[in-house]
């Protein structure tokens, strides 16, 4: 079975948030299960230059672009044991970063159609072509409409995954013409509420659709989350399914990791007090190795649930034994909130603006549980990192996050789970963690069952083996 995986991100290239870390990881599992997985992604001009240097130019085709053609440069890399090709066209992807520009829609239009273009001259027909958020969804229409009878593309079965249905492609219909062009028998494919949809033409042309968590494929059915697709995702309900992303189990480890202060592991956890303390000790906060530490890792936005912790975290820190480490960046009005909170209680909460991986990793090993009150969480891979380092998630039952941490309420599960969006349910979950903690044998327990937790790219791996069985059969 061959895979082309075509991906506008990807680690170890270039990122900018969890696609990058599937894409880097998933091919790797794949390929690991005798699955011929290759990448494709654009040739941004971030990406390092050490990194460049590895790269060997294999041809440079012309690819249609509406009623022009565009250069395209074919490059090819190796990274974990996958074979990476990597597109050029410098207009479009030679830039001062990867998203948010006024012609985003062009770029990946150009992209969406170089993945098909470049098939006859890398020697590798794919059996699928797996295309991942609405920067891809355009391939599926484009198969659909113009390659599928083409000799070199019969047989290609095209499989689309959501990351986060909040980013669709949508933009004015004069794109039809100008960007997208596709015939206009086609058009409705990718017209939806006025506008042209480039996820809704993905949904509708792919062979299979999925998600990044079984929750999430069903929650995106409701229309609370769904942002207006959820009248399409229903009528083609049965391509949905829902497959939980995996984490790089060697690049985060807590037994080998280079940027905590001490390794330790399931069986050994004596290190993960001296990572505490020395956690503690770089956030300016007291060392009471008995006071639990909470820890945040977070992009500081709405929807990762930050709303809650404005309504209850003084209550918290006012009532109870708990320090704060939090990391992370977004909205000015949580920004000053933490950075208030943090003038208000300097003994309690350490803060740090910003995102610095190796503080993150340290956050994640030295804290004794890990806050993530998400609004709506399509997979969530704080929570499963934290897991790995045994900090103990407090999550909202949502998407991946109710899908990969159970409430230890029943004495089997890995964390605490709180189900209503409220923000003393969520106070509620704290505490219940905080007297958890105070049970010293029984915390220890908690711990180890929740660093032992299989949150591992196999488990997944198979899962999207057993879509592609079932995409090619049909």
């Amino acid at each position: 079975m061959k895979v082309l995986y075509a991906a506008s991100e990807a680690l170890p290239f270039i990122a900018s948030g969890g696609l990058a870390d599937v894409a880097g990881s998933l091919p790797q599992a794949l390929r690991k299960r005798l699955i011929g997985c290759r990448v494709v992604m654009p040739l941004y001009d971030g990406i390092k230059q050490e990194l460049k240097d590895t790269m060997k130019f294999i041809t440079n085709i012309s690819v249609p672009v509406a009623w022009r053609r565009q250069y395209c440069g074919i490059f090819e890399a190796r990274a974990g044991g996958v074979i990476y090709y990597l597109l050029d066209n410098q207009y479009y992807f030679k830039r001062d970063g990867l998203y948010g520009f006024y012609d985003d829609a062009e770029r990946f239009a150009f992209f969406s159609r170089a993945v098909l273009e470049i098939i006859p001259h890398i020697g590798f027909k794919p059996d699928i072509i797996h295309c991942n958020d609405w920067q891809t969804a355009l391939t599926p229409v484009y198969y659909s409409s113009m390659y599928a009878n083409q000799p070199g593309y019969e047989n290609i079965k095209t499989i689309l995954t959501i990351h986060n249905i909040q980013y669709q492609g949508v933009y004015g219909e004069e794109l039809i013409d100008n960007v997208v062009g596709i015939d206009h028998a086609y058009r409705s494919l990718i017209e939806y509420d006025g506008n042209v949809n480039l996820m809704k033409g993905g949904i509708e042309c792919a062979n299979a659709v999925s998600t990044v968590s079984p929750s999430y494929a069903k929650e995106i059915l409701d229309p609370w989350y769904s942002h207006g697709l959820d009248m399409i995702l229903r009528e083609r309900s049965y391509k949905l399914r829902g497959i939980l992303n995996g984490i790089d189990v060697v690049n985060y480890d807590p037994a080998t990791d280079k940027d905590i202060f001490k390794n330790y592991d399931s069986e050994n956890m004596r290190g993960k007090a001296v990572n505490k303390r020395e956690l503690q000790k770089l956030l300016g906060l007291p060392e009471k190795s008995d006071t639990p530490v909470m820890g945040m890792v977070s992009r500081l936005v709405s929807h990762k649930g930050l709303d809650l912790c404005k309504a209850v975290l003084d209550e918290l820190l006012s009532t109870t034994d708990i320090q704060l480490a939090v990391l992370g960046s977004g909205e000015y009005q949580y920004e000053e909130f933490f950075r208030g909170l943090a003038e208000r209680y300097p003994d309690k909460v350490g803060l740090c603006l910003g995102f610095i991986p190796d503080l993150a990793r340290k956050i994640y090993a030295g804290s004794d549980m890990f806050l993530m009150p998400s609004k709506s969480e399509p997979c969530g891979l704080s929570q499963m990192v934290a897991l790995r380092y045994g900090s103990v998630p407090i999550v909202r039952e949502t998407g991946g996050l109710r899908d990969s941490v159970s409430d230890s309420g029943d004495g089997e599960g890995n964390g605490f789970v709180f189900s209503s969006y409220n923000a003393h349910d969520m106070l509620h979950a704290i505490k219940r963690a905080v007297q958890g903690y105070a049970d010293k044998d029984g915390w220890q327990i908690l711990v180890k069952r929740a660093m032992e937790s299989d949150n591992s790219w196999g488990k997944s791996a198979n899962e999207y083996i057993r879509m592609y069985k079932e995409v090619l059969k049909g």
